[in-house]
């Protein structure tokens, strides 16, 4: 990835000198399962909805700062008030507020890697001390009590559930021991939460734990990824604190139009996370039977594979087939691992087919 200029490391803050822009790795390709992006869509009905809540939608005036309409419904459906969410112009925002509020110099972050390394970078920026707690290296479960442990000298905890790239849930009595134990906060990343089984999001502890925050995303299940919208669930006083060091107008007239369709017509959405899981379920167990290859259980919408020499199978697959997949070798603990994002019937049989052909010519040419 391109590095700072020896001039601008010289003008930037000495912290951010050996720092890299975020770099995914896209390439256009005919088949995109790289991004752990929903591949259906938006349904077409609900679509047609947002075009016209899109169309009615003046451009000419500031958005409402805090997104109070949407922050209204987001509320309704988890069963809280406004005062416990905020809106950010995406997940990530959102993760970058929590640590410019909580963390700092003189500060630590727990983190439970292999993870979303955007929870490290963005401690980095905000020169926030991290505390790696690193997951079993075999089943990729969080080592608990060591977490535990961790967590009581810790201005805040993330944990990921489901887990990317990993695709392993957190249980309640986890989470609940470390809002017990940490003397700061707790945030619980549910991006991929709608793929999961029924009762895995750890909401019900909002009542009794006033230190955890629980992160959602629209860009998953919801198919608005383009459209950057994420919320947090948390105690009022939190909720506040986050709101105080936003930056302005931060989330689009846009994306408050196309983001409140989405979440009034929700229920339009559950037949596509349905089709999903099933795909997930079908991958899962084709990829299982070709040889060589190891695949974790998953509750998100994409896959963690093993397999020898990864990262000349990411090319081939991107360069012969055109399918786009993640390469995590680079990452300590995944050596040899590709992350496959769950599409379309179409798509996954597509991967099937190139991948089961590149494992044994590869095979045949160590």
């Amino acid at each position: 990835m391109a590095q700072l200029s020896p001039r601008m490391q010289a003008f930037v803050q000495p912290h951010l000198r050996t720092l890299e822009p975020y770099d995914p790795n896209f390439a256009p390709t005919r088949v995109n399962l790289s991004a752990n992006e929903n591949t259906y869509g938006v349904p077409a009905r609900v679509r047609a909805a947002m075009d016209a809540a899109l169309a009615a939608t003046p451009t000419n005036r500031y958005p409402d700062p805090m997104s109070n309409d949407l922050r209204d419904a987001l509320a309704a459906r988890h069963g809280l008030s406004r005062e416990n969410v905020i809106v950010g112009n995406g997940g990530d925002e959102l993760l970058y507020n929590l640590v410019l509020a909580f963390g700092g110099p003189g500060r630590t972050l727990v983190n439970v890697p292999p993870t979303f390394s955007e929870y490290a970078f963005f401690a980095s920026l905000a020169q926030t001390s991290v505390v790696d707690v690193w997951r079993d290296p075999n089943t990729f479960a969080p080592r608990e009590d060591e977490l535990v442990e961790a967590a009581r000298t810790a201005n805040l905890v993330v944990l990921t559930s489901p887990n990317n790239p990993t695709g392993d849930v957190a249980s309640a009595d986890l989470v609940r021991r470390l809002c017990e134990a940490c003397p700061g906060l707790v945030l619980v990343d549910e991006a991929y939460v709608e793929f999961a089984e029924q009762d895995t999001s750890a909401e019900p502890l909002l009542a009794e734990c006033d230190n955890l925050l629980v992160l959602h995303t629209l860009s998953k299940a919801f198919a608005l990824a383009g459209a950057r919208c994420g919320y947090i669930l948390a105690a009022p006083d939190v909720i506040d604190a986050l709101a105080a060091v936003r930056q302005i107008y931060s989330v689009n007239v846009l994306t408050q139009s196309a983001a409140l369709v989405a979440v009034e017509r929700r229920a339009a959405f559950a037949p596509v996370v349905e089709k999903i899981v099933a795909e997930r379920g079908r991958l899962c167990a084709s990829l299982e039977r070709i040889g060589g290859v190891r695949v974790w259980p998953s509750q998100g919408n994409f896959l963690l594979v093993r397999v020898a020499r990864a990262s000349r199978i990411r090319e081939r697959l991107r360069d012969e087939f055109s399918i786009l997949v993640r390469d995590f070798s680079y990452a300590p603990e995944l050596a040899d691992c590709l992350r496959i994002t769950v599409g379309t019937p179409e798509e996954n049989d597509a991967v099937i087919e190139a991948l089961s052909a590149l494992v044994i010519e590869e095979a045949a040419n160590a």
